[in-house]
């Protein structure tokens, strides 16, 4: 009988955790707080100030107040975190929404920190114009009698699922880049000569200086200085920290564009380090034929196994340290 595993939801139990705190910044959970606090007859005002008169009647037919679809100044004065809460409502993503295509790019401070600055205040009613607009739309094409608290809160968490995911993978790469940037600094520690968390500098046989280093595209280089600001670039570095199986080759495309680069900028090894163990290596080949070397990142962690030993095989022989 073949053994069924399934992981520990360790994505789940982050999500869960994160969620928790969105909702105390973000979501209803933080709008009821801020009522709590307000002068709810100063609120009444402005909803019916800026919000027509129409769509404050169609949300009172389902119970609902105003403030639940529509942001007011007085709303977002009072805590300008809130104005992720009608960002998420309305299906923005963080990226989408502060661009200069939408001219809210300043606003971004008010859901990241929650600050609102004196240029910023007076533009304000603007803003909440065009939210207005846009949730009339909403509630236009939803359709009024199908409001209801249970729905707007649906909505929010729809837009919080990618953003989640998205925020998830940035630390996984992230924490992967770290991973063989760390086994690296294990395999060449004898001949250092300085380090930091982002930078190796060594010395090989011949007395020359060798850098690791972060960058951004590809992930990590490795150069050896041949002259007076002169490099040859000899290994660059692609590593994909996500684990998800079902998009690993959509991320193996992404490293062969930015190992053809490498290979326009001379570097003469290109490697790619993955997080999915079950990856079809064969496959990958033909998804990134400019990689030289594919590497499965748990195996590097794992320091020991033939795939370890021909990366550092691969370090010590490209590095000319020595052993």
């Amino acid at each position: 009988m073949a053994n069924i595993i399934i992981p520990i939801p360790e994505l789940q139990i982050s999500f869960y955790n994160v969620l928790q705190k969105i909702r105390e910044t973000y979501l209803h959970e933080a709008l009821s707080k801020t009522i709590d606090t307000i002068d709810l007859s100063k609120l009444d005002k402005e909803l019916i100030k800026f919000v027509p008169e129409k769509y404050l009647k169609l949300l009172a037919k389902n119970s609902l107040r105003g403030e639940l679809l529509y942001a007011v100044p007085y709303l977002l004065e009072t805590n300008p975190f809130l104005l992720g809460y009608y960002r998420l409502l309305l299906g923005f993503s963080q990226k989408e929404f502060y661009s200069s295509a939408f001219g809210t790019s300043s606003f971004k401070i008010m859901e990241i920190k929650g600050m609102l600055l004196e240029r910023t205040k007076v533009k304000i009613p603007h803003l909440c114009k065009a939210l207005i607009n846009s949730a009339i739309a909403l509630t236009d094409g939803i359709g009024s009698k199908n409001l209801s608290g249970k729905i707007l809160d649906d909505l929010t968490l729809l837009t919080i699922g990618p953003q989640l995911r998205g925020g998830a993978n940035v630390e996984r790469g992230t924490a992967g880049i770290i991973d063989v940037f760390n086994v690296i600094h294990s395999i060449v520690e004898k001949s250092i000569k300085f380090s930091s968390s982002n930078k190796i500098e060594l010395e090989n046989a011949a007395g020359r200086k060798v850098l690791i280093e972060f960058s951004s595209d590809p992930d990590i280089v490795i150069r050896e200085e041949i002259g007076e600001n002169r490099y040859r670039n000899i290994v660059a570095i692609e590593i994909k920290g996500g684990k998800d199986f079902s998009n690993i080759h959509n991320r193996v495309g992404e490293a062969e564009k930015s190992h053809q680069k490498a290979k326009q900028s001379g570097y003469v090894e290109c490697w790619t380090v993955v997080n999915v163990d079950r990856i079809d290596i064969e496959i990958a080949k033909k998804e990134s034929p400019t990689t030289n070397s594919f590497y499965i990142l748990s195996k590097l962690n794992s320091k020991i196994g033939n795939e370890y030993r021909d990366f550092m095989e691969n370090i010590i022989s490209l590095t000319g340290i020595k052993v």
